[in-house]
């Protein structure tokens, strides 16, 4: 196994010091109360799949009724709420399903942290839809916490952040920001492209035919188009199906705005 050196037992300090290292997860099954110890920041990064190694996860492989106290779940109570001792097999299980304990201080970081992310989505990724300008970060702000932007440890800002989208559509004019993509078709293709671009209510910038050197498919079709970016799977999958492998999608400008911010053209009074 890879990563940090597994560790069989926890050396739990003595007296009044705090753990600081070490984050629980806990899981209440049968009436027992279950945890494991697992490094810092690693939990949520685990359930997101962006680590794959569990060894940089997990500080031991025991699992327990108390990690502060140092306190081993029985066996008796294992077999009870999982029909096994394996406690490998256990700490996964918690890993998956069980609850992250974090301290106050710990929550209000982890909230001002998400809070701060999302406004930057939100300010990277929307407009307003009647000047197509983003709206500065203070009024995002001020907007997210006027909704009660409730924040989950256990989920991406980016996710939080755009499903807080509807919410906020409700206090003032704000919508996704458009993305601007280029497909490169065989020209027997660009009637069949520009009809599924109708069909998706893109907005198409250009149409040029050009001339591929060394192209065996001949002349191609360079479109550029804008589009709400949820129009994308729908693009990418008519590329893949529909044009026989010839063609290509490209997306040219990830938020397409324009500069400056729109506070002065809508100005949010909050609290409404």
């Amino acid at each position: 196994m890879s990563g940090r050196a597994m560790k069989s037992q926890l050396a739990l300090p003595t007296g009044i010091k705090k753990l600081t290292n070490i984050a629980v997860v806990r899981l209440k099954k049968h009436g027992v109360r279950f945890e494991i110890a697992c490094y810092k920041n690693t939990v949520v990064a685990w359930r997101d799949k962006h680590e794959k190694d569990v060894d940089n996860v997990l500080q031991t492989t025991r699992v327990y009724n108390n990690v502060s106290k140092g306190v081993f779940a029985k066996e008796d109570d294992l077999l009870k709420a999982f029909g096994t001792t394996d406690e490998a097999a256990v700490c996964a299980l918690i890993l998956e399903t069980g609850e992250l304990q974090v301290s106050d201080k710990e929550r209000k970081h982890t909230f001002d942290n998400i809070l701060r992310d999302a406004v930057t989505v939100l300010v990277d990724k929307c407009v307003n839809p009647e000047t197509n300008r983003p709206y500065p970060p203070g009024m995002i702000e001020r907007a997210l916490k006027d909704i009660h932007f409730s924040v989950d440890p256990l989920k991406s800002a980016k996710q939080q952040a755009l499903a807080a989208l509807p919410k906020l559509q409700k206090v003032f004019p704000i919508q996704r920001a458009a993305m601007r993509f280029k497909f490169t078709v065989p020209a027997l293709h660009a009637a069949a492209t520009l009809e599924m671009l109708q069909g998706v209510n893109a907005t198409v910038e250009s149409n040029v035919e050009i001339e591929e050197s060394g192209a065996e498919s001949g002349a191609s079709n360079e479109v550029v188009c804008t589009s709400d970016p949820s129009v994308y799977r729908t693009c990418d999958k008519f590329i893949r199906e529909q044009t026989g492998g010839l063609g290509r999608l490209e997306v040219v400008t990830m938020a397409v705005m324009e500069g400056g911010t729109s506070a002065a053209t809508f100005e949010y009074g909050g609290g409404g």
